[in-house]
């Protein structure tokens, strides 16, 4: 009879556990995610009963997720669109945006490209396929490998956006999923060219200077380099002021959370 008894009460103490945790489903950009994974990792250990998962889907598949209610934090390395803030408003979605880190888009080559410098205009036409070898820009005679990520990153977006300016994308160039996969890709191609977040860069890959201003911390942070952008995290609503949501996306303002952003490789938005 006791075994039962205290077999009933473990049980209820389980369950009791199990209502008491609390749970934070972050989806979206494959940019934001190394931030989204070290803040988990972090608040996590600071807060044993609180269990984070962090999905790396995409910003345009993070916003759908908010919208649909299927997370309670999209990261996304663009702002929402008019269309999406309109599906979250037919929903009753309040998307609020926290800028957590900014970032610069350097331009990727292979370390033995002898190419140092491309101007906004040389590598639009890259994309566009108007050049495509690398002694149109003054290196090797190598038939360019154009590297881009797919439609549905904001990291693409973004790029669209600053670069193309509404000019189409080569159908010769290769698309792949993530920002690791463009650096994999340029680092095992001599001829290739691609783009990434600031954080992706290591010494496998070579950033190149955009018309003159290398991609650094300090130059995104002044706004000399051309090809930047703040990366977000979107919450349904601004966060009830000390729930775990709200401590979670406030992170980055915090000293650790601004250390986590520099490890990574990225720019905090504030500085103590």
């Amino acid at each position: 009879m006791k075994k039962a008894i205290l077999s009933i009460a473990l049980m209820a103490a389980v369950a009791v556990t199990a209502v008491a945790e609390e749970t934070i489903v972050i989806d979206g950009s494959t940019t934001v995610g190394p931030i989204a994974k070290a803040f988990a990792e972090y608040f996590m250990a600071e807060n044993p009963d609180v269990n984070i998962t962090v999905s790396e889907s995409g910003s345009g598949n993070g916003a759908k997720s908010l919208v649909n209610a299927v997370c309670d934090v999209a990261a996304m390395s663009r702002p929402m669109k008019d269309n999406e803030f309109l599906a979250a408003a037919e929903k009753g979605i309040q998307p609020v945006a926290h800028v957590v880190a900014l970032d610069g888009l350097p331009i990727l080559v292979h370390p033995k490209n002898p190419v140092a410098n491309l101007t906004i205009d040389q590598i639009r036409k890259i994309y566009t396929g108007e050049i495509t070898n690398w002694k149109e820009v003054g290196g090797p005679d190598m038939e360019i490998v154009v590297i881009t990520r797919d439609t549905n990153s904001g990291t693409y977006e973004t790029f669209e956006k600053l670069i193309m300016s509404k000019q189409r994308i080569s159908d010769k160039a290769e698309y792949v999923g993530s920002n690791g996969a463009i650096r994999q890709r340029v680092q095992s191609t001599p001829a290739a060219i691609g783009y990434a977040g600031l954080g992706f860069v290591d010494k496998t890959v070579k950033a190149i200077t955009v018309n003159g201003v290398y991609p650094s911390a300090a130059t995104v942070r002044t706004g000399e380099y051309a090809i930047a952008r703040p990366l977000f995290m979107y919450t349904n609503g601004y966060p009830k002021l000390g729930s775990a949501v709200y401590q979670f996306v406030t992170l980055y303002l915090t000293e650790d959370g601004q250390e986590m952003v520099e490890e990574i490789g990225f720019i905090p938005v504030t500085s103590y």
